[in-house]
């Protein structure tokens, strides 16, 4: 089963459904864009379930950056004919839009080279959901940090439809399998006023971390290593709204705090400009 903070009985569902063959797989574009391809590597540690039964059971992803053996333009042949499926976009990256994208070529087809703009125009508008994964898609991330040479946007900012957002330097891979599974089986998740699952980002990582009790009596930390809350080392736990203390990483078994380091929000809007300075005394 898929490891989430939703009901478990809706997620056993979705899992004996795809199980049963009771549900259609769907194709996928997965487009990497101006991102660092942390996303594609924190997703292929998805565990339950893992990338096999992922890509065996769940989508059919017909084009990836990393993953597809295509290469050139059979790839992008793959990439053309997928627009004329029912498919959900994946898009992993900020989309450079200055010098109309020259910064960020995803493809060469035709002699022609393919920007990351026009491959997200392509498919966002043929898209029967768009998922921005990591904090580059959602928000602009690192790729839109000062000065931003490219003028890195997020997928929202650049396309003119709806977008679920999947934040997170990376984003765990719980919170794209989850949102995945649950538009497999039930259709669009529900979403906050900023377009993430509230599954994984209804609540703010302060309210369920384990040092919320040294926070209330006011205890804190005055190094790294101590046992207190670090709110006053610089953590962004209580505005950042993820379920890092629930699902943690690593086959659950921790996550920032539990290494004795801050939160620096990296799944929030503004980050990383907004989120420094990430340590302070």
């Amino acid at each position: 089963m898929i490891k989430t903070n939703c009901p478990m009985e809706n997620v056993n569902r979705t899992i004996l459904d795809i199980k049963n063959n009771k549900l259609k797989k769907i194709n996928a574009i997965w487009l990497e864009t101006s991102g660092c391809a942390g996303e594609i590597i924190s997703f292929l540690n998805t565990e339950n379930p893992d990338i096999i039964y992922f890509l065996e059971k769940m989508v059919d992803l017909q084009f990836s950056n990393s993953l597809m053996a295509a290469e050139g333009q059979f790839a992008w042949d793959k990439f053309l004919a997928t627009l004329d499926t029912e498919f959900i976009l994946l898009v992993d990256g900020a989309i450079p839009i200055k010098d109309n994208g020259v910064y960020n070529v995803v493809a060469n087809y035709n002699g022609k080279p393919i920007t990351a703009m026009e491959a997200t125009t392509l498919a966002g508008g043929k898209a029967k959901y768009v998922v921005a994964v990591g904090t580059c898609a959602s928000y602009g991330g690192p790729t839109a940090a000062r000065p931003n040479l490219s003028s890195g946007i997020s997928v929202k900012d650049f396309l003119n439809r709806e977008v679920i957002r999947v934040p997170g330097c990376p984003a765990n891979p719980v919170w794209l399998a989850g949102t995945i599974a649950h538009i497999i089986s039930f259709g669009k998740p529900e979403l906050d006023s900023d377009g993430r699952p509230t599954l994984f980002y209804g609540d703010t990582i302060h309210n369920h971390c384990p040092r919320r009790s040294y926070f209330d009596k006011g205890q804190f930390a005055k190094k790294f290593g101590e046992k207190e809350c670090m709110f006053k080392l610089g953590c962004r736990g209580p505005v950042t709204r993820t379920d890092c203390p629930l699902v943690r990483w690593n086959e659950s078994d921790n996550w920032p705090i539990g290494s004795n380091t801050t939160c620096i929000g990296c799944a929030a809007p503004g980050f990383p400009d907004n989120m420094e300075p990430f340590v302070r005394y």
